[in-house]
């Protein structure tokens, strides 16, 4: 966990990125494992599964790498335009690595990196398409609705690996989806971007319903099984 010279340098990071995005809700980030899972369970409340976007122009690709240590975290967000996913803008910060890894508390350790990127950015975009769940989560708060809740933003959680719950094989052809389903609930979708191509897994962030990200996220993939989007972050976030 972090130091206590780390703690109040983090803060006071924290605290100008809240100036510059003016995020609409906070929580300390020096937590425990333990403190992090029901500051999830608190803020899961607030995700919203239903449509509340505007008109999208733009779209923002977001992704974390670290170095072979671990030891620093590189959050990189690249703005492509809407749907011609041309890069308007991007971002990228380098930060040391402030919390452990701890499954289904990726967020905790990504997101702050990934609000600093956030703040970088002239514009903000319309959309976030997060590499990692949305409410594919055992609490129902992966990094697209930690990074939704907290700035406002419109978000998606696109993985390439399930985290929780079961489904049936989608078709094969590009487009076709199947639910993603734990506990008799829908969760999210199991989308083949490419024929005989493994599946992606998309859900809802925050103010996007389902149906609107799975439509999204087609329209953001190409040739390729990962939209644009996700690709693009991805190789930024993992430059040396």
């Amino acid at each position: 966990m972090p130091t206590v010279g780390s703690v109040t340098e983090f803060r006071s990071l924290h605290a100008l990125i809240i100036a510059m995005l003016h995020l609409q809700h906070e929580h300390p980030w020096d937590l425990s494992p333990a403190q992090a899972r029901e500051t999830q369970k608190r803020l899961s409340r607030l995700v919203e599964t239903a449509d509340r976007l505007r008109d999208i122009g733009t779209v923002a690709g977001v992704d974390v790498g670290f170095d072979n240590s671990n030891a620093r975290t590189r959050a990189a967000v690249v703005v492509l335009t809407f749907p011609g996913l041309e890069v308007r803008e991007q971002a990228r910060i380098t930060e040391p690595t402030r919390f452990p890894y701890v499954p289904g508390l990726l967020s905790f350790r990504e997101a702050p990196a990934i609000l600093a990127a956030l703040a970088q950015l002239e514009h903000l975009p319309d959309l976030l398409v997060c590499d990692g769940q949305g409410i594919a989560h055992p609490r129902r708060f992966g990094i697209a609705c930690h990074l939704g809740v907290l700035t406002g933003l419109p978000s998606i959680g696109v993985a390439k690996k399930r985290l929780i719950g079961n489904h049936k094989d989608p078709g094969q052809s590009r487009g076709d989806w199947v639910p993603l389903l734990h506990k008799d609930e829908t969760i999210g979708a199991v989308l083949r971007t490419r024929p005989g191509v493994k599946p992606i897994y998309v859900s809802c962030g925050h103010r996007v319903s389902l149906a609107t990200a799975v439509d999204v996220v087609m329209a953001c993939t190409g040739r390729y099984r990962l939209p644009e989007t996700t690709r693009r972050a991805d190789k930024l976030a993992g430059e040396k």
